[in-house]
């Protein structure tokens, strides 16, 4: 764990508690690395979709009727 690390209270489900225990034995690690590694991505995920959105931010719009057409169109559905 990080030496700066913070302390915070979290209430989890039981069963997700229990298994994330089970995990952290496995592994030979702690509950909360497991729950920072698990954030961490979540946050990294998040940060590829904003990336994505910028990257599309000057696309033309389509309604969702024009996309079926489309799709139709192209022999897709």
């Amino acid at each position: 764990m990080a030496t700066q690390a913070k302390r915070a209270t979290i209430y989890l489900d039981p069963d997700l508690h229990k298994a994330l225990r089970l995990k952290a034995v496995e592994m030979s690690r702690s509950v909360s690395e497991l729950v920072n590694d698990a954030v961490r991505e979540a946050l990294a995920e998040d940060a590829e979709d904003l990336a994505a959105f910028e990257r599309r931010v000057g696309e033309p719009l389509i309604s969702y009727d024009e996309m079926v057409k489309k799709l139709k169109k192209d022999g897709r559905i």
